[in-house]
């Protein structure tokens, strides 16, 4: 059994608690927020862009409380603690944790700013704990069934990528998400997943060219993003928290093989993965296992029980994804591609 403690209780801290709850080697010992700490232990009204009608009631008798994360810190039980901040708190309360010993999960973006980023990095290096950034997307069943697909050559090679994050503005922590100095709006917090998948199938990409706009929240808002990459496919991004109300939250990919089309829509719920061949009807893909919060809490818990490093997703990902973000919002900003060393 693993101790977790969380720290931050917004909408990605609930989220992350509700998947603790899931995996049978993990325990919630102690909660850390310096604003909405729950006395009774009820977070049912934390709400978000994922729909849940779950609701979470944590018995305050056996977990710990804490409106000062450095407290949290200093808690023997605890072994893994889970920070889910705003951005521009993600390099200090890591460093603070890796310093404490503690194994550490931090939800993306790592940081606010590569030079943060590198901080982190280097103190993960050094740590005795684990150090894991919580980039959920490399986890998600749909996701990880075209990632075998593309590594594994299954359909021939890749021709082209279409990956699509789409959504409202935040409805909630507007203080922080819709401050673009902070949050980095919709290309650093929402657009990452994707950029992050990019690197993570094809590598590092060698030039970015991309086009956006800011309208709500001082920072980019919405992106629109061609990579180059190795083995010549064309492969594209949009991200964008520009979508009416109505719209809600949509993410999208569609892969073209030389063999076969991928299509993933999550608007088409059970039906979201379809699989189209040449010459065959198209087949409807059904992947198993919970969403990709269960699958990187749940890698992060067995490597901490088999004391080997997490491998799916690293610090230094974590801080690449942020400079590739990075490169987009120069493009964004000159008009002209951006090369990646």
């Amino acid at each position: 059994m693993v101790n977790v403690g969380v720290i931050g209780l917004g909408f990605m801290g609930l989220t992350h608690i509700r998947a603790y709850l899931k995996i049978p080697q993990a325990r919630i010992a102690a909660i850390c927020d310096a604003v909405r700490l729950p006395t009774d232990g009820n977070l049912s009204s934390i709400a978000g862009n994922i729909a849940t009608t779950d609701k979470i009631q944590l018995d305050m008798s056996v977990v710990k409380a804490y409106r000062d994360y450095k407290e949290l810190l200093a808690n023997p039980d605890v072994q893994l603690v889970d920070i889910c901040l705003p951005t521009p708190l993600h390099a200090r309360v890591s460093i603070d944790a890796l310093n404490a010993g503690k194994h550490v999960v931090c939800e993306k973006p790592l940081a606010r700013t590569v030079q943060d980023c590198k901080a982190i990095v280097e103190a993960a290096r050094n740590a005795r704990g684990f150090f894991m950034p919580a980039m959920c997307l490399r986890f998600w069943p749909e996701w990880v069934w075209v990632k075998q697909a593309i590594s594994g050559n299954r359909y021939g090679r890749v021709l082209s990528a279409h990956f699509t994050r789409l959504s409202a503005p935040p409805g909630w922590s507007q203080s922080t998400y819709l401050k673009g100095a902070d949050s980095g709006g919709a290309l650093l917090d929402l657009h990452i997943h994707d950029t992050d998948f990019v690197q993570f199938c094809f590598g590092r990409p060698r030039r970015v060219f991309s086009t956006g706009l800011s309208k709500i929240s001082g920072a980019i808002d919405h992106v629109a993003t061609q990579y180059e990459v190795n083995g010549g496919a064309s492969v594209f991004a949009e991200g964008s928290w520009l979508m009416p109300q109505s719209f809600g939250f949509k993410m999208a990919y569609r892969v073209l093989f030389e063999g076969a089309l991928v299509d993933y829509d999550s608007s088409r719920g059970s039906d979201a993965l379809k699989l189209y061949v040449d010459g065959e009807e198209p087949r409807l893909i059904r992947c198993e296992g919970g969403d990709g919060y269960v699958g990187e809490l749940q890698h992060m818990i067995e490597s901490i029980e088999s004391a080997r490093p997490p491998s799916v997703v690293t610090a230094a990902d974590g801080m690449t994804a942020v400079e590739i973000c990075e490169a987009e919002e120069r493009s964004i900003q000159t008009g002209q591609p951006v090369s990646l060393g």
